[in-house]
């Protein structure tokens, strides 16, 4: 039986004597109501009022468990002050209960100094589950270790050297653990993240300091490894700026750990320019500022991406002594994560979701975790049927055991998982010798695929079996530290004839070990699941076997323009401008037509909250949705200077997608060009008081000749202006940024810009308006 469905059914009663009666009494509720297909964003209403930055494992004992950042996740139950590191836990990934926090006023370590604690990255290895987290008053890592996912906690100091070599931030860190077992550690924070080999206990970085992605506001980062590249997720732009966050999730990939790293258009993460391969951004409706992920896979394979993301109905909290501005409200949302030709983007780029949505596969087609304390479901076959057994732990809770001879013995479920099937253990070998194996596909002891730990070796084996023949054992080497009597998590999917195992410690797509195999046709069928073992010593515990997921390969359609609108476009062919256009403070010195594109150096003037001194030209919008389009060249500049299109309502309401041309605090006195799409307009009071607010956002790659296009749609339900930004390099390949809103207070105008400081030049080869 499934000890998260006991839990959920028994409200109150005991499981199988020690794994409830290790957990606190808080923690003995159910952890969510019985298993249901559809859940709706955020997944942390009604538990908790805000949940920043989410790390989320599966715990041994078969529940998920998340780790957000230091906040006042209790304002509305009357509590004034924070949670430090506040942990949640839950049997299904969407239904969450609180389950605690990592450190109190009294026991978090002296040497924070009384940090606030940020950002917890959570792993589990060597039999402990370790989180790292982010002292910013220290400007360092710490780590603390624990033997259960909800603790106790150890403290083990910091991470980081004081002086890191990193070349901004010491916070927002994610540890990864390769190929062969090398763990790894990535951090950084406003602009660059580095990566370093971390110590055989995970808990000190040494060696050489790589940095391997920098740009404007880039934090967060998140490594993965699939089919053999390594992908480096990272968020930029504002996490914590109510309605006006700009935060997106974004993503680059490597053949190395260490890079180089680069987006899906080919530009290195360390270049001086803003990155395209956005997973996720608002999408113009509830959620604004989605970032700062952590990602899980389901027991059918599927992906999903926690992270956190603004409600724009209620985006901030209220004040906390001590803090001396107001904190975004960010709880945790969860949504489907797709690979599409090798890149991951959320729900095939139609962003984050509201509504009911297809919820996770937590639950097995069979199988089981040994939850009741008994082989109820399970049976023996093979040699020493009788040497099976159920034991228990803190941790894991019920597990099997098996103490027989070393001819192979297997224990099976009673039901069976199809052919195309993703199967999965939590696997350890006690004893010097023998093994223990992930049992898929099984109709006998001649008929089955057996994924071995095979401790003899110092390898996984496969081993496939049809008619009582061997098609064959294929061996891929251990790291030779690997911990034999810790859990280990293996996993083996078979779709049609290809399969693939991994064997890795905490689900989180950095396996030590990965195999790929063709299997015979007649391998490939239905089956059940279970455990195979060889000698005294093999244990078991969270093994089943469910259909596996069906990828989603094709991307939702991007916005594309519909039938050019001569009414309000301009070609600039003429040598003056069209009576259509119109200045605000204006004309610009030096603005004009000739040679088929309008010219306009940048003036020494702002449009930024109050200081409103540069040119607008301005012309009549289409009514309904639109897209406007320009082709932008902007020489390098000595920094500091923007140009591009506005839809413009006033000087305090107004959408701007610009080449903005910023100075590099640590590159050898380079230049960052970065493609930024911002709003400005009215916000709700905070603290301190911002009646008018600017928030950024940013875009795709830049280049001296850009395309950008504005996509606007009119919500007229809402009462809002959507607008979308995209930018390419070379007129043909987009990349798509996330939706601002503004309230439809003003009708917007099409606009030009050339602004921020003297010292470039901008030539507008056209504006073109089309319709929806």
């Amino acid at each position: 039986m499934n000890r998260r469905r006991i839990r959920a059914v028994q409200v109150a009663a005991a499981l199988a004597g020690v794994l409830l009666a290790a957990l606190p009494p808080a923690q003995r509720a159910a952890a969510v109501p019985a298993a249901t297909t559809t859940y709706e964003n955020p997944v942390t209403a009604g538990t908790v009022d805000t949940f920043p930055d989410p790390a989320v494992i599966r715990g041994k004992d078969g529940y998920w468990y998340a780790y957000g950042t230091q906040n006042p996740v209790f304002q509305t139950r009357g509590e004034t002050g924070e949670r430090m590191l506040p942990v949640l836990r839950s049997a299904d990934m969407t239904h969450w209960e609180y389950a605690g926090e990592v450190f109190t006023p009294n026991t978090q370590p002296a040497w924070h100094g009384g940090s606030r604690l940020w950002a917890p990255d959570i792993r589990y290895a060597d039999g402990r589950y370790s989180l790292y987290y982010s002292v910013p008053d220290k400007d360092t890592v710490g780590v603390a270790t624990a033997p259960t996912p909800t603790g106790p906690w150890t403290d083990r100091g910091a991470v980081l050297d004081p002086d890191s070599g990193c070349a901004t931030g010491d916070i927002d860190q994610a540890q990864f653990t390769d190929d062969g077992g090398q763990p790894y550690l990535y951090w950084g924070s406003y602009d660059t993240i580095c990566v370093a080999r971390m110590n055989a206990d995970r808990t000190r970085i040494e060696g050489e300091v790589t940095e391997v992605a920098q740009g404007r506001r880039m934090e967060g980062g998140f490594v993965v490894r699939r089919d053999g590249r390594y992908y480096l997720f990272y968020s930029d732009a504002g996490c914590c700026d109510g309605a006006y966050s700009g935060y997106q999730v974004k993503v680059g990939r490597s053949t190395s750990p260490t890079g180089p790293f680069t987006d899906d258009r080919g530009v290195d993460l360390m270049a001086a320019s803003s990155k395209g391969g956005v997973v996720v951004g608002a999408g113009g409706d509830r959620w604004i500022g989605p970032g700062h992920n952590s990602l899980q896979t389901d027991l059918a394979g599927q992906d999903w991406l926690f992270y956190h993301a603004v409600p724009a109905d209620d985006p901030d909290l209220d004040r906390v002594d001590g803090i001396d501005r107001t904190l975004s409200r960010r709880p945790m949302l969860v949504d489907r994560l797709d690979w599409i030709d090798g890149w991951p983007v959320v729900r095939a780029g139609a962003g984050p979701s509201t509504g009911p949505q297809r919820a996770p596969v937590t639950e097995w087609d069979a199988g089981g975790d040994f939850g009741d304390g008994s082989l109820t479901g399970w049976r023996a076959r093979g040699a020493g049927t009788r040497a099976w057994s159920a034991a228990s732990e803190a941790d894991s809770g019920g597990y099997v055991t098996h103490s027989g001879g070393s001819a192979p013995a297997y224990l099976v479920s009673d039901g069976t998982a199809g052919a195309r099937v993703r199967a999965e253990a939590d696997l350890r070998v006690t004893s010097a010798a023998g093994g223990a194996g992930l049992v898929l596909a099984y109709r006998d002891t001649g008929n089955h695929v057996v994924a071995w730990l095979d401790r003899d070796r110092g390898a996984l084996v496969t081993d496939v079996r049809v008619r009582g023949v061997s098609a064959g054992r294929q061996v891929t080497a251990l790291p030779p530290d690997f911990a034999w009597d810790t859990w280990h998590n293996v996993t083996a999917e078979l779709r049609g004839r290809q399969l693939t195992v991994e064997v890795g410690s905490d689900r989180l797509r950095d396996a030590v070990a990965t195999q790929r195999r063709t299997v015979p046709a007649a391998a490939a069928r239905a089956g059940r699941v279970g455990v195979a073992a060889r000698g005294t010593g093999a244990q078991a515990d969270n093994t089943g076997a469910v259909k596996l997921y069906t990828p989603v390969t094709r991307r939702v359609a991007d916005p594309a323009p519909g039938e050019l609108l001569t009414a309000h476009s301009d070609e600039f062919d003429g040598t003056a401008l069209s009576s259509e256009w119109s200045w605000v403070r204006g004309p610009a010195a030096g603005a004009g037509t000739g040679d088929g594109a309008l010219t306009w150096p940048t003036q020494n003037a702002e449009l930024h909250l109050a200081n409103n001194t540069a040119s607008v030209l301005t012309r009549s919008a289409p009514a309904g949705d639109f897209t406007v389009e320009t082709r932008l060249r902007l020489a390098n500049g000595p920094g500091n200077q923007q140009a591009g299109l506005v839809l413009y309502g006033d000087d305090d309401h107004y959408f701007k997608l610009v080449h903005s041309v910023l100075p590099v605090s640590h590159t050898d006195g380079k230049v960052t060009h970065v493609t930024e799409f911002a709003k400005e307009g009215a916000r709700p009071t905070t603290t301190p008081p911002t009646p008018v607010a600017y928030g950024p956002m940013f875009g795709g790659p830049a280049a001296e000749t850009l395309w950008m296009r504005l996509a606007y749609h009119a919500d007229t339900e809402g009462g809002e202006h959507e607008v979308r930004a995209a930018t390419s390099t070379d007129g043909t390949h987009w990349t798509w940024t996330g939706v601002w809103t503004l309230p439809a207070e003003q009708a917007l105008r099409i606009g030009l810009v050339s602004l921020n400081t003297a010292g470039a030049t901008a030539h507008f080869d056209y504006l073109r308006t089309y319709g929806s």
